[in-house]
């Protein structure tokens, strides 16, 4: 069972629940009374250990396509530290994600041509923080049970090449440096 998340930062200035960045992201389970770590899919994504598609990267926040989206464009603002609930991330984070969301948004409104962006954030995927961006048109745009992986990667990478070109359109150059070093 996890410890109880108290909203009083830590010691190191980092809330509790908060988790190392993601050089050295992991959670911790406990089996058969022996600690097992293992880091979130997403860490391992912003590590460059697994495959994404990067469209955003800054010290603090990075955002990639989802690989099975609602619309094409559904693109997920990760935190590189790893924070399970939103609700455990201090201020300043979830402010940076937002901020982040906010200009992902205006990128797929642009390169989709949408009328609106829609957010949601559910967590129930992978317990690491992320907000979900989609272009949308209508409240069934944000209907999960239609997300499907994605079986052309070449539609991926054309979402990705699109939507970093409308952020670098927008004034946004944190679209040009999209590997998951940084």
């Amino acid at each position: 069972m996890a410890p109880p998340v108290s909203a009083s930062p830590s010691a190191d200035n980092e809330p509790t629940g908060a988790r190392p960045t993601a050089a050295k992201a992991t959670q911790t389970f406990t089996l058969h009374d022996k600690i097992l770590c293992m880091a979130t899919l997403f860490s391992r994504i912003i590590a460059g250990e697994l495959p994404g598609r990067f469209v955003w990267q800054d010290p603090e926040v990075t955002a990639f396509l989802t690989i099975a989206p609602l619309r094409p464009g559904h693109t997920l603002v990760v935190p590189r530290r790893e924070v399970d609930r939103w609700t455990d991330a201090d201020g300043a984070l979830l402010a940076r994600c937002f901020e982040v969301a906010q200009a992902i948004g205006q990128g797929v409104q642009r390169a989709w041509d949408a009328p609106r962006a829609g957010v949601v954030i559910a967590g129930f995927e992978v317990p690491h923080l992320h907000i979900h961006v989609a272009p949308v048109w209508d409240m069934s745009d944000f209907d999960f049970s239609k997300a499907k992986p994605e079986e052309d990667q070449s539609a991926l990478d054309e979402a990705a090449a699109k939507l970093r070109a409308a952020l670098l359109e927008l004034g946004y150059e944190q679209a040009r440096d999209t590997g998951p070093e940084l």
